[in-house]
């Protein structure tokens, strides 16, 4: 990326990167990438801009899958579902240490800033 002189990196959801997310932050940062992650886990390992599905709200919605089936319903039955709550979450540290300075209507639409 370095070499290619990347503006920005987006890291897409993969196990891969996840289990290794504050080095994926941390290579970002070494190499003055702002980058954009699918998962808010990423921004809280110091990453800059995260916006995609909570998987805390998937996780509670999975639990009432399973208490429907532990009811007695087929899984076959039950919808499959789509997330329903998204989140936008900014990390003023790595902006900041970045050079960058993020617009006030995008920190006030941000379900969470770190500062």
């Amino acid at each position: 990326m370095t070499r290619e002189r990347a503006g920005a990196l987006l890291v897409l959801t993969d196990s891969m990167f996840f289990g290794q997310r504050r080095r994926v932050a941390d290579l970002a940062a070494r190499s003055a990438l702002p980058a954009l992650y699918s998962q808010r886990e990423f921004v809280d390992a110091g990453g800059l801009i995260s916006y995609g599905p909570s998987l805390s709200d998937m996780f509670r919605r999975a639990a009432t899958h399973v208490d429907k089936i532990l009811r007695g319903a087929k899984p076959s039955d039950i919808p499959v579902e789509q997330p329903t709550k998204f989140e936008l979450v900014i990390n003023l540290r790595t902006a900041n240490a970045l050079g960058l300075r993020i617009p006030q209507a995008l920190l006030l639409r941000a379900d969470e800033v770190i500062r």
